[in-house]
């Protein structure tokens, strides 16, 4: 059994997961960040706008008969 070649294999095994979880950490970072401005801005736009965005001719015409 080869000691050294062991001792490397196991050393970049335990780099490999540390780089994938700094990795990991970081994109879970820029994922809140980006949810968090998301939140604010749909808060900040009035509700009447929003409706139009979803439905832009829901009762914007109507017809009267008398």
């Amino acid at each position: 059994m080869d000691i050294a070649g062991l001792s490397t294999a196991l050393s970049m095994s335990n780099l490999q997961t540390g780089w994938g979880m700094k990795m990991l950490d970081k994109a879970m970072d820029t994922a809140k960040s980006q949810g968090s401005q998301l939140s604010e801005m749909i808060a900040s736009v009035p509700a009447s706008q929003m409706e139009l965005s979803v439905n832009p001719y829901v009762g914007s015409q109507f017809d009267v008969r008398i």
